[in-house]
């Protein structure tokens, strides 16, 4: 069992894995040669704010008495300069924003995962390009682009780390870190002949990265008054910074200015994903070389926000965020960065039409380039007569769209010469696309033959190790054939051959190789696989077409559930009627009754709003009083029920009950002190982590009866993850929880009604390590079902407690009690705890379930695996990189989602089976459990 459950642990990281080398691998290219518009910029200096997490909705739109809360941005759009949205791409977070601003190109979505400080690949930048770069701000933005930049040019000044503080009083103060130091670095140069002479060179770039506005909508939402009042802010600090940068170099109109954000965020204060609110970005610019502001009586946009904004009388330009750096580049006079795709907005420039016509034909080359080496390196990497060029863009085609396009800028045909290079750029960019994607296609059926060929393995072992199909064959393996063997091993020699001549990532193996051994071990099963067949044909063809259409149907409300919550509910309701399908309501009234109540109860949960929009701290404190009470039946109950109350075990129930208690003061105590901006307290942080630690252990430390151990580990960790609850979903474990013992006594009942005996009744049985195999019975059609309620109510674990099949669906807040200062890996592991608890108390019932109907828990996890993976591959064929990114980022996170939870479900079923089964002795020796 042991070496099937790593076998299987590691073929499904592979499937996991796979969709980022199939859909989101770097687009990045090396060795093009540097492309220079040959035409003097406008600008000799750049100025770029980027104000970290700003919406566009929440800067443009007036407030409720009418007024801007950004009135020298509002200024610069009537009178001064030009104005947008810029539309950023998933995922939406600081590092990838930043890269495709300044380098011009988008990050895989893996990116997130390769860390914030600094580049996990070499790439070229504006920043790399210029002379000279002065930046402020975060320490997590400025050394990764001060470090991917070659030379000694790059100059970063940042605070420190812990001061990204979402619990401090004032993190408007780091933006008014950035602008106190540049006022003071700009001071100091006039007394630095050295440092006054650099910046007086042309080609020079002033970056302010200012990460108020985003701490604060992490720490109290885009919507509240802090949000908004940072942006007035911000505001203020750039009219001042503008206002010195002109008195510095005496209004020599030299100066380009921009003004954009990175990402936005959700009304919950998160992003990373695809949402409106996510991908609309501010972009104002102004300055050298950008177009005056243009009055227009009408605009042609699908949404309704210049309305909104009272902005339709001022031309809106809309770009995309790559399209920032080729505009940056061109303002001040420096090479394309060598890997942008963004294509130059020249309706932006206030220039001649010489000027926008050969800064186009530069963009074109540049992006052309990169297709040029795309292609030579696929080319050099595939067998001759298996490489298929990209046949919209021939050379012949490439050199006469080149060639036509400089004849008509020197015809002075400056439109026909722009349209032209635009038509070229989207060709090579399709190119790109082409080369990017080639293997995509081999790689996807490699991968679908491996999930079809591990599922199809895993319901063979069932067939033949644990149902009563295969009785006539025998249980032991027989030796396979050596024209098998010999089949296989001679297949997987040529992919590798294959794979080798044509230099593949070492990954390609991997794909390619796993369905190998993998459909080897099912084709040696044919025996099996004959057997099944014929028992099969023995089933009347509409009972078999009943079967197959309910688990289909109950696959695909799975599958459902991920773009609709409310289908959770149905099921729900559907399974409040299961008594009464059964006949269980005649043997067990109260027990189906409990069963019809809390599944009701439980089906509310999935049509609450998405946590962390409406936070409700009453309500975690409610949950706690609830859990409190219930200890208070249950030590009752057991006092009662017991000869004898050993004192360790009642001491062990009144530190947990205690442990309930302390985080129901922490959660409020820490809610009351970040309200009134006085931080984290000290202690609440300590208890915090205590509580947590204890959670873990305490456990262990009760009897080993099914009810107490499934009720300590309740106790334990429900007290955690009070601390880790900002509202209703507090509530949701309690719920979930009472609908598992009732269900473990349900099933109990079933296995009954079913003619299997049993001989011990539910309050009465032990949790052991040693369980006897002699027990174990074959499966029946029953226990599909038993299986594929653990896998709804799993989903149901995740989608209960509000959040949604989207990265972005977390909520920061819910990590207070234990850290505010920023620390995205150590915040992930927490909020990734909070939605794993309700998934061990879930699988922790499931190992009662598996004890009271005396079945392996080798044989129901392999169906439960089975389901899952079933729903894994519907979702990888869901996968798209193409349409809206709210789109693309829901179809990456639908399938991370579901394999994550197969993956976590293979590792929680070891921590289950640890915290129901193992027991701690503190004084070294035995103790008595007398029930």
């Amino acid at each position: 069992m042991l070496l099937f459950f790593i076998l299987g642990l590691l073929v499904h990281f592979v499937f996991f894995g796979s969709i980022f080398d199939i859909y989101f691998t770097s687009p990045l290219v090396h060795g093009m040669t540097p492309q220079l518009t040959p035409l003097p910029p406008p600008a000799k200096r750049l100025v770029l704010f980027v104000a970290d997490g700003l919406r566009a909705d929440t800067l443009y739109e007036l407030d409720e008495n009418g007024n801007t809360r950004a009135p020298f941005i509002r200024n610069i759009i009537m009178h001064e300069g030009s104005w947008g949205i810029s539309h950023t791409r998933v995922p939406t977070e600081s590092r990838p924003g930043h890269v495709a601003l300044i380098a011009g190109f988008y990050e895989d979505v893996s990116a997130v995962a390769k860390g914030w400080k600094e580049n996990p690949v070499g790439f070229d930048s504006l920043i790399n390009e210029s002379r000279y770069t002065w930046s402020w701000g975060s320490p997590d933005i400025l050394t990764m682009f001060a470090k991917g930049a070659s030379g000694d040019h790059v100059y970063a000044y940042s605070y420190d780390a812990d001061n990204e503080d979402f619990g401090a009083q004032d993190v408007t103060k780091l933006d008014t870190w950035v602008f106190d130091n540049m006022k003071e670095f700009f001071h100091a140069a006039r007394n630095n002949q050295s440092l006054f002479s650099k910046l007086n060179e042309e080609k020079i770039v002033f970056f302010l990265h200012l990460l108020g506005i985003d701490t604060n909508g992490h720490a109290h939402r885009p919507t509240s008054r802090e949000y908004k009042d940072n942006i007035k802010v911000v505001d203020e600090g750039m009219k001042e910074i503008v206002s010195m940068l002109e008195d510095f170099y005496g209004n020599d109109g030299k100066t380009a200015f921009i003004f954009t954000s990175d990402h936005g965020m959700t009304d919950w204060g998160f992003h990373g994903a695809g949402h409106p609110s996510e991908t609309l970005t501010p972009f104002v610019t102004w300055g050298a070389g950008i177009k005056y502001p243009q009055r227009v009586s009408a605009q042609k946009f699908d949404d309704a926000f210049l309305k909104e904004w009272k902005l339709e009388n001022w031309k809106r330009q809309d770009i995309h965020q790559a399209d920032i750096a080729p505009l940056m580049a061109s303002l001040i006079g420096v090479p394309f960065p060598l890997n942008s795709v963004g294509i130059l907005p020249v309706d932006y420039l206030n220039n001649t039409d010489l000027f926008k016509a050969e800064s186009m034909f530069t963009n074109a080359v540049q992006i052309l380039e990169q297709f040029k080496v795309k292609m030579t390196q696929k080319k050099e990497a595939i067998l001759p007569f298996f490489f298929t060029p990209f046949k919209l863009l021939s050379e012949s085609k490439q050199l006469n769209i080149l060639r036509k396009a400089r004849s008509y800028i020197k015809q002075r045909k400056y439109d026909e010469a722009v349209s032209l290079c635009k038509e070229l750029i989207q060709l090579a960019l399709k190119g790109l696309s082409y080369y990017h994607t080639y293997d995509r296609f081999f790689l996807g059926i490699n991968v679908v033959l491996g999930f079809v060929g591990w599922t199809s393995y895993a319901s063979l072992l069932i067939i033949r190790s644990h149902s009563s199909f295969t009785r006539g064959v025998s249980k032991e393996v027989k030796k396979p054939s050596h024209l098998l063997s010999c089949s296989f091993i001679a297949v997987g020699v040529l992919v590798a051959f294959f794979l080798l001549i044509q230099d593949c990532p070492w990954t390609y193996y991997i794909y390619c190789l796993l369905p190998v051994p993998i459909w080897y071990a099912v084709l040696r099963e044919f025996q099996v696989i004959q057997d099944f067949v014929i028992s099969l044909l023995t089933f009347p063809p509409s009972q078999l077409a009943g079967y197959l259409f309910i688990f289909t149907l109950g696959i695909e409300v799975l599958v459902l559930s991920f773009f609709y919550r409310y289908m959770l509910t149905a099921g729900l309701i559907a399974f409040a009627c299961w008594p009464f399908i059964t006949q269980l309501w005649i043997r067990a009234k109260s027990i189906s009754l409990s069963w019809i109540f809390f599944s009701l109860l439980l089906a509310v949960f999935p049509l609450m709003p998405v946590v962390g929009r409406k936070p409700d701290i009453f309500l975690v404190i409610g949950a706690g009083s609830l859990v409190l009470l219930l200890s208070l039946c249950v030590l009752t109950s057991l006092i009662k029920r017991k000869d004898r109350f050993i004192n360790e075990e009642l001491l062990l129930h009144l530190f947990q009950m205690l442990s309930i208690a302390l985080s129901m003061y922490v959660v409020y105590s820490t809610h009351h002190s970040l309200l009134k901006k006085q931080g984290l307290p000290f202690l609440n942080q300590i208890i915090s982590w205590i509580i947590l630690a204890s959670s873990f252990v305490l456990p262990l430390l009760s009897p080993t009866s099914l009810f107490e151990r499934l009720f300590s580990i309740l106790l334990s960790w429900m007290s955690a993850y009070l601390l880790l609850s900002t509202g209703y979903e507090a509530l949701f474990p309690l719920v979930l929880s009472c609908l598992m013992f009732v269900w473990i006594q349900m099933e109990q009942e079933t296995l009954q009604q079913s003619g299997v005996s049993y001989r011990q009744k539910v309050t009465s049985l032990q949790f052991t390590c040693n369980l006897d195999i002699t027990q174990f019975r074959h499966l029946y059609l029953e226990d599909i079902r038993r299986a594929f309620f653990l896998v709804f109510f799993l989903v149901t674990a995740f989608f209960g407690t509000g959040n949604i099949a989207s990265v972005n669906s977390f909520d920061l807040a819910s990590v207070y009690c234990f850290l505010t200062v920023f620390s995205p890996y150590m915040m992930g592991a927490l909020m990734m705890w909070k939605i794993l608890i309700p998934f061990v108390l879930v699988m922790c019932a499931f190992e009662a379930v598996q004890l009271t109907t005396q079945l392996s828990s080798k044989s129901l996890f392999l169906m439960v695996l089975i389901i899952s993976d079933i729903m894994a591959l519907h979702f990888f064929f869901l996968v798209k990189d193409y349409g809206s990114w709210l789109e693309i980022g829901t179809s990456i996170s639908h399938y991370v989602i579901v394999m994550s939870m197969t993956i976590v479900l293979m590792l929680l079923n070891g921590l289950a089976h640890l915290l129901t089964t193992k027991k701690l002795e503190l004084y070294g020796k035995s103790k008595s459990h007398l029930i």
